[in-house]
């Protein structure tokens, strides 16, 4: 027994002495004997130079933090320093990396099942030179050399640690250079405080570029967002600062993170603050991100504000429209992955020159293209807002942006093509609804509803309907941006519009009953007004009753052909119209009247002839039909020549017509006539319809002459 334990307990001696050996050993190690072993692996590895240029050095402690074992168990901290990371053969700088100093320590019993667990990784006083070449070639992309087999060795980071520390970006791809610097706060700031703060700074940038509106609008949203669990114990521990350019605009930015990134832990919040310019364009935001090694968990409170939305496409991604300086403010969370990213932009609200907007939206980069979905309202739409959505926008906000194309002296309508180059980059699919538009012409548009669809460059707005002076307009509008020259297609109803809400300031109109229907079904190619006006094809049908007009009002609305023709015809005076009543069909741009008659006190006047929208030529015949021995002048036909830009009206040449030959002659147009009787069922609401009398009377025999209409019909419109 004796000899027994007198073998186990020189087992155990020698043991322990191993250990104590051992630990010596570990402890006195030189650990810069292996740094030429360390450079080498390493630099096979990555397949560029490494070295560790300074000591290397392991101090050995217990882990305060453990538990169980791993508490007895001293664990190893590592320190590296002067720490080089080379480029690749093809970079402009030859060091991509330079650290002072990395520390980490690592957990020693973990390793005995091949698992290299460390808790912090520190770097300090980083210097990163990124760079990407004209052949998309980056220097941050690594390709780890492996010996064929799986690694039996698993790597555990579980967070990263900042220091000051400086970054420079040379992009050739997207033109963009940037120096971005990082310092150390003299004291943390907790989460909360940055919150008010960047939500001050960003509506005072809103107020410089939309005006005091935003901050209003912008202020509705505060309050909401500050005390989300994971984000109250945040505190900000370094500031940042970025200069540079980016694809020719200038970059100005600074911002505040937190002192450790948790690659893992997704209930340890990183916090992210920045207030960044980007040409003329602001955009702030604050927020945290969690899980990074996935890029899963990315919640934000964001700020845009700019002159135009369209110049948020080179930084976003997203194609937008051209817009007045607009400011917005909004929840945005994202799950980034590459390929396949969702992003929500939820509660958001904002200014758009003097309209306001608010909605959720989101942005899918998974599908054949990104998608941009969601909502958007207003509760106040000013119609000079709306235009360049639509490609309405002035001249002038052309010019600025340098991509107007000059207008044909000889030309009416407009040349400017329509920006398609962007519509095949994304797809959307957006509901949009206006409670009130405004226009300074007081065109009385009362709402907007629609719905935008965008696949693969075909454009679709399907329903676009508007309340308009106390009637409606339905619509729906099809554009195929995909083909050059790019086709479209309109389909419009427009019932029961008011005259005296469509003309609010036009005096004889104030007491009218009457009101305009129509129907317009067009198809046709090209990238500007003037295109697609010169290839339409299809049929144009309107209907007014009870109504008036005159040179001025004319002239007001810029129908420049019809000015001069009713100048002719009744001179200066405002002239009552019982009903107005055309129907033309186009083919390639060539308007022919099927039936265009105005009937009125005077005379009844009927307009033969074509309107070519493809070179905006005018061959006209108009003929009145004196009533009686009224206006006499109105006996004799006048030709309308030239073009839309120079009208030739004149008187025709031959005998005149004999008194009431107009009118009888209007009997052979019974079908065009009875093409428009459903216009006149739309308006059966309408008293006194005085269309409904002149259209049966135009349906009758050529071989009869109409009957007067009845006196009640032919009382002025302000009675």
């Amino acid at each position: 027994m004796r000899l027994a334990r007198k073998i186990v307990l020189w087992i155990i001696g020698v043991w322990l002495a191993l250990v104590v050996v051992l630990l010596i050993v570990v402890a006195t190690f030189d650990w810069n004997r292996l740094k030429p072993t360390i450079n080498a692996q390493v630099s096979d590895t990555i397949g560029r130079p490494f070295a560790i240029n300074g000591d290397l050095s392991v101090h050995w402690q217990r882990e305060r933090g453990a538990s169980g074992m791993e508490s007895w168990v001293p664990w190893p901290a590592f320190v590296a320093q002067d720490i080089r990371v080379g480029n690749p053969d093809w970079a402009s700088q030859p060091i991509f990396a330079h650290l002072e100093a990395v520390h980490f320590r690592v957990a020693p019993l973990p390793l005995l099942a091949h698992r290299v667990e460390i808790p912090v990784l520190y770097l300090t006083q980083p210097t990163i030179d990124l760079e990407r070449d004209a052949q998309n070639r980056t220097n941050w992309d690594v390709a780890l050399a492996g010996s064929g087999s799986p690694s039996t060795w698993q790597l555990d980071l579980r967070a990263i640690g900042f220091d000051r520390g400086h970054v420079s970006l040379n992009d050739a791809v997207s033109k963009t250079s940037l120096q971005v610097t990082m310092e150390t706060l003299q004291h943390a700031i907790p989460y909360d405080q940055i919150v008010a703060q960047q939500s001050s700074d960003a509506r005072e940038q809103a107020t410089k570029t939309v005006g005091a509106s935003a901050r209003t609008a912008l202020a509705r949203e505060s309050g909401k967002e500050g005390n989300e669990p994971g984000k109250t114990g945040a505190a900000y521990q370094f500031v940042w600062q970025a200069v540079g350019k980016y694809q020719g605009l200038t970059v100005d930015g600074n911002g505040k993170t937190g002192g450790v990134l948790a690659l893992q832990q997704a209930d340890q919040a990183f916090p992210l603050q920045a207030d960044v310019h980007v040409g003329d364009s602001h955009i702030a935001l604050v927020g945290t991100l969690t899980d990074p090694l996935h890029l899963a968990a990315l919640d934000i409170r964001l700020w845009f504000s700019g002159t135009s939305m369209a110049k948020l496409y080179p930084l976003t991604g997203v194609t937008l429209p051209d817009t007045p300086p607009y400011a917005t403010e909004g929840h945005l969370r994202a799950n980034l992955k590459r390929g396949a990213s969702h992003f929500s932009y939820d509660h958001f609200r904002g200014r758009v020159g003097g309209s306001d907007l608010a909605g959720s939206l989101t942005f899918d980069t998974g599908g054949a293209r990104p998608k941009l979905a969601g909502t958007l309202s207003s509760q106040l739409l000013r119609f000079a807002d709306l235009a360049p959505l639509i490609g309405a926008d002035s001249n002038a906000q052309k010019q600025q942006r340098g991509d107007a194309t000059p207008q044909p002296a000889d030309k009416v309508l407009p040349v400017e093509p329509f920006r398609t180059d962007r519509w095949r980059a994304m797809d959307a699919d957006v509901g949009f609804n206006a409670n009130r538009i405004v226009r300074e012409a007081q065109l009385p548009i009362d709402g907007l509803s629609t719905h935008v669809a965008m696949d693969n460059g075909v454009l679709t707005l399907d329903p676009l309907n508007f309340a308009l002076a106390g009637g409606t307009v339905a619509s729906n509008l099809h554009i195929d941006g995909s083909i050059t020259p790019m086709k479209g297609a309109i389909r419009m109803k427009a019932r029961h519009l008011k005259l005296k809400e469509l003309f609010p300031t036009f005096e004889p109109m104030r007491t009218s009953f009457g009101e305009i229907n129509g129907d317009a079904a067009l198809d046709a190619r090209g990238n500007s007004v003037s295109e697609l006006m010169g290839t339409s094809t299809g049929e144009l049908k309107l209907l007014m009753n009870d109504g008036a007009i005159s040179k001025t009002l004319l002239e007001t609305a810029g129908l420049n052909v019809a000015n001069v023709v009713i100048a002719k015809l009744f001179g200066d005076k405002t002239v009552k119209i019982n009903c107005a009543a055309s129907d033309m069909a186009a083919t390639n741009g060539l308007y022919e009247t099927r039936l265009f008659v105005f009937d009125t006190e005077d005379a009844t006047v009927r307009v033969n002839g074509t309107i070519n929208f493809a070179n905006e030529k005018l061959d006209l015949d108009v003929r009145p039909a004196s009533k009686g021995l009224r206006i006499l002048s109105l006996r004799s036909p006048l030709y309308v020549k030239g073009t839309l830009k120079n009208p030739d009206v004149g008187v025709q040449p031959g005998p005149l017509i004999l008194r009431g030959g107009g009118a009888l002659a209007l009997g052979v147009f019974a079908a065009p006539v009875a093409a428009l009787l459903p216009l006149v069922a739309a308006s059966r609401g309408a008293p006194d319809n005085t269309c409904a009398t002149v259209l049966e009377q135009m349906r009758g025999s050529s071989k009869a002459r109409p009957a007067p209409l009845p006196a009640k019909a032919k009382a002025p419109a302000t009675r």
